[in-house]
């Protein structure tokens, strides 16, 4: 699977990301990446609901451990940084403006499946192309689409280190109901 290939998510990877998440995953279209352990961390939702609801976040981050990572990063100011390197170095500002791009590039390859969905258009996700509002997403991006498309996104993972290398993030298999007895 390239990073531009996504594959079908089973109904393993559903109940793998339904555990990830705690609840139900909303419009999924593929599994976008995998996590070193094999799950799913990344899906690529639809651009609306099955509800009806617009939703311009293609990229979706499902793995709770990168996730909490992630968000104590964003808690030590990491955004503020990045922010203001992407208001003082053009190169960076290129880069990043060219991620908004591909990202909508990649939500308009599936919309050319489903439909198309007016309400976001030229809308990304992570306050791409001119802000830096969720790593998140940026992240998400970097791995759905592979290293170098995301210069943010690709710096955020690069601060986790190998988040798979304690093993998967949930277990593989549903949790048994309950002992009847």
């Amino acid at each position: 699977m390239t990073a531009e290939e996504h594959e079908a998510a089973s109904e393993q990877d559903l109940a793998a990301v339904r555990r990830q998440l705690g609840r139900p995953a909303r419009g999924v279209h593929a599994v976008g990446h995998r996590c070193g352990c094999g799950l799913p961390d990344v899906v690529t939702t639809e651009p609306r609901l099955p509800d009806g609801t617009p939703f311009p976040t293609t990229f979706y981050l499902t793995c709770p451990r990168v996730a909490s990572l992630i968000g104590t990063l964003e808690g030590t100011g990491q955004m503020a940084g990045m922010q203001e390197r992407l208001a003082t170095d053009p190169d960076l500002a290129a880069a990043y403006a060219a991620a908004h791009e591909r990202y909508l590039a990649a939500r308009a390859a599936i919309e050319a499946e489903v439909g198309e969905v007016p309400e976001i258009a030229g809308v990304s996700a992570g306050g791409m192309p001119s802000r830096v509002k969720c790593l998140h997403s940026l992240a998400a991006q970097s791995l759905a689409q592979g290293p170098g498309v995301n210069p943010l996104g690709d710096e955020t993972l690069e601060r986790l280190g190998q988040w798979w290398a304690d093993g998967p993030c949930v277990g593989l298999e549903e949790p048994a109901g309950p002992a009847s007895g």
